[in-house]
């Protein structure tokens, strides 16, 4: 009888632990859910203030039409010194401005107001100068379920954006002014530090580079890309974050 008894008690302490153990993941998934919740939302917010300091108009440029934006980096450098750009990309949510920071982990939990935020904020690769020597410019941005920040750049792997050649100019746009720039690859990949290469040795390793990177395209946008040009290159997560999404674009020379 104290055997059953025991045994009882036993199987009751167990329960007991797996419901706490229950009681204690939900309360966990449902501060992750507020978290992220919050974070995205504080996020979307900062975006749509940063409008008011950013106007557009059209111009033309080698039979392109292109967007040429006027930002006020002044105001924005108040709210954040570390402000370097302003990124659009044609049918995305991509629409941001850019900062750098000493390292490639600070916006990676960091917002545009420097408060600690799980989306983090599209940023530059802290190697590049924005000087004119930069061959590879980087941007990044976390892949957000809600479409913010560079969840949708995975629309570049898709035939219905692809096929669309209004898509294949975007903006980028620094004190200096606005750079448009022509897509040449997309692609996704496993994680790797080639395609994020900023120095190269000489031309050729470089002509190297951008024939690799052109060869990985899912799509032939007919694009020539040589030693003489500059590129940007945009990355982000791709679903679990077993892949990366990644966009190639040379500058338009002007």
């Amino acid at each position: 009888m104290k055997v059953v008894k025991k045994r009882l008690r036993l199987k009751t302490s167990v329960l007991k632990f797996i419901i706490f153990l229950c009681i204690l993941g939900i309360a966990y998934s449902g501060y992750n859910i507020y978290s992220w919740k919050k974070s995205v939302d504080e996020n979307n917010a900062i975006k749509e203030d940063s409008k008011k300091h950013i106007k557009v108009k059209k111009k033309k440029e080698k039979d392109i039409e292109v967007k040429e934006y006027k930002i006020d980096f002044e105001a924005l450098k108040k709210t954040n010194p570390d402000t370097v750009g302003y990124i659009k990309v044609n049918n995305t949510n991509i629409d941001y401005v850019v900062v750098q920071a000493k390292n490639n982990n600070y916006y990676l939990n960091h917002n545009f107001n420097k408060e600690k935020n799980r989306a983090g904020w599209i940023f530059l690769d802290y190697r590049n100068k924005l000087d004119e020597s930069d061959r590879n410019i980087i941007i990044y941005g976390h892949n957000m379920k809600d479409g913010s920040m560079f969840e949708t750049l995975s629309n570049v792997l898709q035939k219905w954006w692809y096929e669309d050649s209004k898509n294949y100019t975007l903006t980028f746009t620094t004190e200096k002014g606005t750079n448009t720039y022509q897509v040449f690859s997309t692609y996704d990949i496993k994680p790797e530090d080639y395609y994020i290469k900023t120095s190269f040795r000489n031309d050729n390793e470089y002509s190297k580079f951008l024939k690799t990177i052109k060869s990985r395209s899912n799509h032939d946008y007919k694009t020539e890309v040589t030693k003489e040009d500059t590129i940007l290159t945009l990355s982000s997560c791709l679903g679990a974050g077993e892949k990366r999404v990644v966009l190639h674009a040379k500058k338009v020379k002007q």
